[in-house]
């Protein structure tokens, strides 16, 4: 049996080849199993670990990750499909493809190919739900969106933080939320965008203050605000197409594009294309200039709040 595993949810493809290799193990034991660094391994040890009978067992199991930038086996994928013999599990693990490649075609093909997909907004919530009730905890649907909006759409991040959760108090809510999960910078700059260009200049300021008081590097904070912009960008271009179609094109996770998409509708083309000048100039004045960074983003902020966009 040959299986394909890949996808951007590395929670989901990391559960599912736990579950395998675990059913694996318990039947046929923990020596019939062999993992290979995609990365390093060469060809012929592949097609040996693959072709070989199993010893002191029925079956064996071969888990080859990530071996996408090894051309010695991308190369000839199909020979080593070819060679796993009947008696061998052959699983092999990609957490991103170049879906224009011959390798990625070749996987493609097979009967068991598995692709993890970043889940949306609406799906993480309602994961998140079902997850709490399962662990023994209690989380409404409006704090599960709260904890998303901090965290982010990682799954593994999101399984973390809700254990973190569960352990101090099954009863979960908004005081415990904000007690122990801190936003990620991603989401404090989307927060911080989002009071600016809603003419909340004094929020925006904290938020930028906070940020700074937590150590966050300006030039870090720039990137962010850069990428904020470029999502901007790519929903307003993006014109009737839906946003899962814009998250797929422009492959960004359908969270970050339902977050956005309200922003994006109220602001014309040559407003954002205002916006990336302004932002491609202050990166270069910081990289190139001795200017005081927190007075240009500052600055950057106050440009962004005086914006006039549609209600």
């Amino acid at each position: 049996m040959i299986v394909v595993l890949t996808g951007a949810n590395n929670f989901l493809l990391r559960k599912q080849l736990r579950e395998q290799v675990n059913a694996f193990v318990d039947e046929h034991g923990d020596l019939a199993l062999e993992r290979l660094d995609g990365e390093t391994v060469d060809f012929n040890r592949v097609h040996e670990a693959l072709s070989s009978v199993p010893f002191l067992s029925s079956k064996k199991m071969v888990i080859l990750s990530d071996a996408s930038s090894n051309k010695a086996l991308t190369e000839h994928i199909d020979e080593l499909l070819a060679s796993a013999d009947e008696t061998t599990d052959f699983i092999i693990v990609e957490s991103k493809l170049d879906k224009r490649s011959v390798y990625y075609k070749s996987l493609k093909k097979q009967k068991n190919y598995q692709e993890y997909v970043e889940p949306d907004d609406y799906s993480l919530v309602k994961w998140l739900n079902e997850e709490a009730k399962a662990r023994g905890g209690d989380l409404s649907t409006a704090d599960a969106r709260s904890i998303v909006d901090r965290v982010g759409s990682n799954q593994q991040l999101l399984s973390n933080e809700l254990e973190k959760l569960i352990l101090y108090r099954p009863k979960i809510d908004s005081e415990v939320i904000s007690l122990l999960i801190e936003p990620s910078p991603r989401s404090t700059v989307f927060d911080m965008l989002e009071a600016a260009f809603n003419g909340r200049t004094k929020r925006a300021l904290e938020l930028y203050g906070e940020q700074r008081q937590l150590r966050k590097d300006p030039q870090a904070m720039i990137a962010l605000i850069a990428w904020q912009i470029h999502i901007l960008a790519l929903i307003k271009v993006a014109g009737q197409r839906s946003p899962g179609e814009i998250a797929k094109e422009g492959r960004v996770n359908p969270f970050v594009v339902n977050k956005s998409i309200s922003i994006a509708k109220r602001l014309s083309t040559q407003q954002i294309k205002d916006l990336i000048h302004e932002t491609l100039l202050l990166d270069i004045a910081l990289k190139s200039q001795p200017i005081d960074a927190d007075s240009a983003l500052k600055n950057l902020l106050l440009k962004i709040s005086k914006i006039e966009i549609t209600a």
